[in-house]
């Protein structure tokens, strides 16, 4: 009796081992290609695309994971712990889920990482400026954008960096905009959203820059009039998915996809006959598409697949008439960006512009001369007043060493001083930062012509500053 009470015994702890074994097992990996999806109770407001309001503050959201292979099933809520939660970003090894939230309805948003194994949660940042629309990038640290209170380059949100216990913050987009919804490319840039609120508000579109913040170039901007909804998507056929609303003040918008090689020239709408309205995009490795997505004002925000080569809806995923599903992600591995090396040198306080012709401009732009006849000069205009105005080459070349972080903006003149073509938009330069252009409003997707400019056959002009107390200071060679 007594071996056959031990054999007894040791067979129970063996089958409970065993059994305690699967589950343990099956827990670690039960969110493996689950999807993860942001959804709201309320009511959505009607919100200005243009503000990236509806991008940042959405009230009383939460992230959920949903079984694809059994919506109706339990939905698991992630973030019941947060008066709003939402943003929701996998990390490239699918261990890890990045998101924004306020803890308390009255708190500042911060950014929040949740192990997916354990689902514990620790706090990233902790400040008191609102921290939202985290991404991950290759190098291990963490993009995000933050509201700067009295900030003396007149920005709204900026993008910082940190590393990720959340220390070592820095800034690295330095002009009067305000940016949101951030990821992180293939090719190891950020692509982001980033619209003027000084001296006045713009619409947004859709930027390009290094994680460093250099290199800082415009990707794709709509019509006039037109709004980016939230956050672009890169596929496995290189090509961009977005929201773009052709008014303001509209609770969706147009499913829109342009090529990575040639954005501003290939945008297809690809719900241009499809009744209804769409709010967020995201790639899948099958080449399908994750939206969210209304037939109506009347009915709430659902999950689809979508197909983008028929150009229809498919199969309706997740659906719940107490709840807009505003985003979605899928958990698991993808591809490690490129780690792009950064030429940042903090102990340079300058940095480098060259452009080929000012001459050169884009025939397609709207509100640009086809040429610009006598000019000859061009002008930096700073945050406050004028930085300075240089003669150009003969070949419309320049060359410039300009302070570095410094927000300014870049004009053509004739010998009077006469405006002949107004201000591009803001740029600028990254301690030791290289930069270069061909032209004046030129065609973003231009190659340079093969010929060396006249200006880089001298030093560079080195570009007065005004200070806050109106004495002018020469910047020093480095």
């Amino acid at each position: 009796m007594t071996k056959l009470r031990v054999s007894l015994i040791s067979s129970f702890i063996l089958a409970v081992g065993y059994v305690i074994a699967i589950f343990s097992s099956c827990s670690e990996k039960s969110l493996e290609g689950m999807i993860i999806c942001t959804r709201v109770a309320a009511k959505l407001p009607i919100t200005n695309f243009s503000a990236g309001d509806s991008e940042r503050y959405i009230p009383q959201a939460q992230i959920v994971a949903v079984d694809r292979d059994n919506p109706g099933g339990s939905i698991k809520v992630l973030t019941s712990a947060y008066y709003s939660a939402h943003s929701p970003e996998i990390s490239f090894d699918g261990k890890f889920l990045l998101f924004s939230a306020q803890l308390k309805q009255n708190d500042p948003w911060q950014i929040y990482e949740m192990s997916l194994t354990d689902l514990k949660i620790r706090q990233v940042t902790t400040t008191n400026e609102n921290c939202t629309n985290a991404a991950y990038l290759p190098t291990g640290r963490i993009v995000f954008s933050k509201l700067a209170i009295n900030d003396p380059l007149k920005g709204g949100h900026s993008l910082y960096t940190c590393d990720p216990e959340g220390s070592d913050i820095r800034r690295i987009t330095f002009n009067p905009n305000d940016w949101f919804a951030s990821n992180t490319l293939n090719d190891g840039r950020i692509l982001t959203i980033s619209a003027q609120v000084y001296p006045e508000r713009k619409s947004p579109m859709f930027m390009i820059l290094r994680p460093d913040g250099t290199k800082s170039d415009l990707l794709y901007k709509g019509c006039d009039g037109s709004l980016l909804t939230g956050s672009g998507r890169e596929t496995i056929d290189g090509k961009i998915v977005f929201i773009e609303s052709e008014k303001s003040n509209q609770g969706g918008g147009s499913l829109i996809s342009i090529s990575y090689n040639r954005p501003q020239h290939s945008r297809v709408n690809l719900s241009a006959e499809i009744k209804g309205d769409f709010r967020a995009a995201f790639p899948e490795p099958s080449g399908k598409l994750l939206v969210s997505y209304r037939i109506s004002e009347s009915d709430r925000y659902a999950l689809y697949e979508f197909d983008p080569v028929r150009k229809v809806p498919g199969k309706k995923i997740y659906a719940d008439k107490e709840y807009d599903v505003l985003e979605a992600i899928v958990i698991g591995k993808r591809q490690l960006p490129k780690r792009l090396p950064s030429e940042v040198d903090m102990s340079v306080k300058t940095g480098q512009l060259l452009c080929q012709d000012i001459h050169l401009l884009d025939p397609q732009a709207t509100n640009i001369k086809d040429k610009l006849p006598g000019s000859s000069r061009v002008e930096l205009i700073g945050l406050n007043s004028s930085l300075g105005t240089i003669q150009v080459e003969e070949d419309g070349s320049f060359y410039l060493k300009v302070v570095a972080d410094t927000p300014f903006r870049i004009q053509s003149v004739d010998n009077e001083g006469h405006v002949l073509q107004g201000p591009c938009g803001w740029i600028w330069l990254r301690p030791n930062e290289r930069r270069g252009c061909v032209g004046c409003h030129e065609d973003h997707e231009l190659s340079p012509d093969n010929r060396v400019p006249l200006a880089v056959k001298k030093s560079p002009v080195t570009i007065p500053v005004h200070l806050n107390n109106g004495v002018e200071k020469k910047v020093l060679a480095d």
